[in-house]
């Protein structure tokens, strides 16, 4: 049972929060003309990605140790609460279709588990608890990476998963939206992304949103270039599970080699329609076997497999 003291103590400590603070000069919002509103909330978020790139030296950083360890079999895990969590969990979600990764390669963690994806599960985010079954549940390892998401860096199920994994060996990285926050504390890698209040005060699905977002973004999509799972800027990973990735796969065939409808045709065919392989039969000249063969060599990076195919 939370104590009235108990309240004043978080009041007090929320008061102290930039993404909690109060804009008096936005106090009268309501009253505005929707289009003023509207190039208002426009600037505000104009403003998310400047506050990015101040933080893209401890990005890189987190990225390079993320793919390092993946390479070696581990996995990049999320772990936060509310909008965070479903943040975390949207990216992770994406990267099979993407990047053709196992469903298990890149998981999302939300405080109270699936249902709170679309209602709020009370009392999930507060439990340091929690967080620690969520992640023995799945058998963290050290070799794996989890990223605490948490837009006032306070979360206690975020601190939780990050300071377990960290107990573990793993590898740790806290996203936050305030400055000097306990998150990025707890974490081997700590990325505070400070995009000052809100328009709504305390309402982080907006900008801090946001920027977790840009952030996951580049965290997901430069692990998997680091690991092989692009050729250039081309998805040459993507899984075609409906008709328009086919169309797509096809698409980005011809773009990285030239080749005509019915080379690429038959490339797919031979190769049960994985991209990366068709691209390796075309551009090295070898068969569908040889090509499956020379990208395990190459751990799955296209440029390596093609040098083995010319210079065998």
């Amino acid at each position: 049972m939370t104590s009235t003291a108990d309240y004043a103590r978080l009041r007090a400590q929320l008061d102290t929060l930039t993404t909690e603070a109060f804009r008096p000069d936005l106090a009268d919002i309501d009253r505005r003309s929707t289009l003023d509103i509207a190039r208002t909330m426009n600037g505000e978020d104009a403003t998310v990605p400047a506050a990015v790139a101040r933080r893209l030296p401890e990005i890189a950083a987190a990225i390079d140790a993320t793919a390092a360890r993946m390479a070696r079999g581990g996995r990049l895990i999320y772990a936060g609460a509310g909008t965070a969590g479903r943040l975390g969990v949207l990216d992770a979600s994406e990267c099979p279709p993407t990047f053709n990764t196992d469903p298990s390669q890149v998981l999302g963690l939300i405080a109270g588990g699936p249902s709170a994806m679309i209602s709020a599960v009370e009392g999930a985010e507060d439990s340091t608890k929690f967080a620690v079954e969520d992640l023995t549940g799945i058998g963290l390892t050290d070799l794996d990476t989890v990223v605490g998401i948490s837009a006032s860096g306070r979360t206690p199920y975020a601190i939780g998963a990050v300071e377990y994994a960290r107990e573990l060996g793993a590898l740790t990285i806290g996203l936050s939206c305030n400055a000097d926050s306990a998150l990025a504390a707890a974490a081997e890698h700590g990325i505070e992304i400070v995009v000052g209040p809100e328009l709504l005060t305390g309402s982080t699905r907006l900008k801090a949103g946001t920027a977790q977002k840009l952030v996951l973004n580049m965290l997901s999509t430069l692990t998997m270039i680091r690991l092989g799972k692009t050729y250039g800027n081309l998805m040459v990973d993507v899984r075609a599970s409906n008709e328009k990735l086919r169309a797509r796969s096809r698409r980005i065939v011809a773009l990285a080699t030239g080749a005509t409808d019915p080379e690429i045709e038959a490339a797919l065919s031979i190769t049960d329609g994985e991209v990366k392989n068709a691209i390796l039969t075309l551009l090295g000249d070898v068969d569908g076997p040889t090509a499956a063969r020379l990208l395990d060599a190459a751990n799955g990076h296209l440029r390596e497999a093609l040098q083995a195919a010319k210079n065998p």
